[in-house]
C-alpha cells in the first residue's frame, strides 16, 4: 500500500525522530514560558520541514502521494488547533504553573504519537481487510461535522474521564506539583503529584481526537506511512502553537465551521469510495456502484485549503469588527 521507496520512508523516521527528541526533551525540557518570537520561530521551523518534505514525496514517489501528503498534514494541523481549546481548559482546570506547561505538553504529546500510531496500525489493517470499514468511517465523520455546526458550546468544558476518575480512587496523589516529579514525599509518605494524573488527562483526551483524526485522514490517502507522518508534522511544534494561540484560540469563531466543511467533505468522499469498492451484498447484489465518481486528490486539497483559510479569514474579519465596534462605544 506505500507509495514512497523504502530508504526514503527509513531515512524520514530517523529525521523525524530527531525532530522529536530535540523539540521535546531537548528545547522541552527547560522549564520557561516561550515568547513570541520563539514560538513564531518553532511553528515557521517546522511549517517549512513539512513542506519540503511534501516537495521531496513528490520527487521520490511522484504527485499523488504528495498532495495526499499535503492534504493530510492540513487537515491533521487544523484539528490539532481546534483540540488545543482542550489542553488550555485542562491546563486551567488542573492549575499546572506555566513554567512547565511546556514540558507537561511535550510529554502529553509524545504519548498521543504512541496512541495515534497504534490508531493508525489499526485503522491500516481494517481498511486492507474490511473495505466496508468505510461507510463507518464516513458516517462517523459526518455525524462529527453535523455535530461541530449545532453542537454549540457543549464540548468547551472539560470533564475527567472514567479512566483518571478510576486512578484516583486507587493511588495517592498530591494536591500540588513538585516540579517536573511525579513522585514527592509529604510528612514521610509517597504521593504521586498532580504531573500524573495532567500526562494521562492529555494522552486519553488524544485518544478521543484521534477518533475523528485517523478516519479522516483515512478518507485522504491510505499509505500508512503518509498516514503517520502526517500526523507527526501536525504534532511537532503544537506545544509553541499552545502558547501563541492559548490568547487568541476564542476569537477562532469560526474554526468548527472550517472544520465540519473539512470533515464532512472527507466523509462523503469515504462514502463514495465504500460504494466504489463495494461488496456488501445487500448493496447492489455486492457489486461496486461505479456511476459513484471518484474524487481526485487535488480536489480534496483545495477544499481543505478554501475552507480552512476562509474560516481563519472570517475569524480574523469578525474579531477586527468587534474590536471596532468595541472602539466606537
Amino acid at each position: 500500500m506505500a507509495e514512497t521507496p523504502l530508504a526514503f520512508e527509513i531515512a524520514t523516521f530517523v529525521v523525524l525522530a530527531l525532530f522529536f527528541i530535540v523539540d521535546l526533551f531537548v528545547i522541552g525540557r527547560r522549564p520557561h514560558v516561550p515568547s513570541t518570537k520563539e514560538c513564531v520561530q518553532h511553528i515557521a521551523f517546522f511549517v517549512v520541514m513539512a513542506l519540503i518534505f511534501g516537495g521531496c514525496i513528490w520527487y521520490f514517489a511522484g504527485s499523488k502521494p504528495a498532495i495526499e501528503f499535503y492534504s493530510g498534514w492540513l487537515t491533521e494541523y487544523s484539528l490539532s488547533i481546534d483540540n488545543l481549546f482542550v489542553f488550555v481548559i485542562i491546563m486551567s482546570n488542573f492549575a499546572v504553573p506555566k513554567q512547565i506547561q511546556k514540558y507537561v505538553l511535550s510529554v502529553g504529546i509524545t504519548i498521543a504519537l504512541i496512541f495515534r500510531g497504534c490508531f493508525i496500525l489499526i485503522g491500516a489493517a481494517l481498511i486492507s481487510r474490511f473495505t466496508w470499514v468505510f461507510f463507518l468511517f464516513g458516517a462517523f465523520l459526518i455525524y462529527t461535522a453535523v455535530k461541530l455546526v449545532i453542537g454549540g458550546d457543549e464540548d468547551e468544558e472539560y470533564k475527567e474521564n472514567g479512566i483518571i476518575r478510576a486512578l484516583r480512587k486507587v493511588i495517592r496523589i498530591s494536591n500540588e506539583y513538585d516540579g517536573e516529579k511525579l513522585r514527592t514525599t509529604r510528612n514521610g509518605v509517597r504521593y504521586w503529584t498532580p504531573m500524573l494524573i495532567v500526562f494521562l488527562t492529555i494522552g486519553t483526551t488524544d485518544v478521543m481526537f484521534a477518533f475523528d483524526s485517523i478516519p479522516a485522514i483515512f478518507g485522504l490517502t491510505k499509505d500508512p506511512f503518509l498516514v503517520f507522518t502526517s500526523n507527526v508534522f501536525a504534532l511537532l511544534g503544537l506545544q509553541q502553537l499552545y502558547f501563541l494561540l492559548g490568547a487568541l484560540l476564542d476569537k477562532l469563531v469560526y474554526l468548527p465551521v472550517g472544520l465540519s466543511i473539512v470533515l464532512g467533505f472527507i466523509g462523503v468522499k469515504l462514502v463514495m469510495e465504500a460504494l466504489h469498492g463495494n461488496t456488501l451484498p445487500f448493496i447492489n447484489g455486492g457489486e461496486g456502484v461505479h456511476w459513484v465518481p471518484e474524487v481526485p486528490t487535488w480536489l480534496s486539497l483545495a477544499v481543505i485549503v478554501v475552507a480552512i483559510g476562509g474560516a481563519a479569514l472570517a475569524s480574523v474579519v469578525k474579531m477586527k469588527q468587534l474590536e471596532a465596534a468595541k472602539s466606537a462605544e
